[in-house]
């Protein structure tokens, strides 16, 4: 019933660009702060960048501050994270996940998020 799905996820070469999107099934994505993550093998799974329900406001991943973008759509239904300029440190695969909460922050503790998606591979490879 509850669901929150990745997509966009590939291989892509140094400096290169995607939009994963973020979508929700089964609950109201007004209701909720929503947060990117991402793990890479071998290493824990770490914030990237959040938004807010309340106010919209944006937090990111110092190391992802001046390439990436967070957004909602319109409806605000969805969720996109625009990831320019990626390395080959970027690889990972990358989460979205839901949290009841006014106001995000990359420090909130993952274990606040109720919902997680199944994730998507980002590749960044010559």
């Amino acid at each position: 019933q509850l669901q929150l799905v990745e997509y966009g996820g590939g291989l892509v070469q140094p400096g290169g660009s995607l939009r994963l999107s973020c979508a929700a099934s089964g609950f109201d994505f007004h209701s909720y702060t929503i947060g990117w993550f991402r793990q890479a093998p071998g290493k824990e799974r770490e914030g990237v960048s959040c938004i807010s329900r309340s106010d919209g406001s944006t937090e990111y991943l110092d190391s992802v501050k001046a390439r990436f973008t967070i957004s909602r759509d319109n409806a605000m239904n969805r969720v996109y994270l625009e990831m320019n300029s990626l390395k080959p440190e970027d690889t990972a695969v990358y989460y979205c996940a839901a949290v009841a909460r006014p106001l995000c922050s990359v420090a909130t503790s993952q274990s606040d998020y109720k919902y997680w998606g199944q994730g998507t591979q980002v590749t960044v490879s010559s």
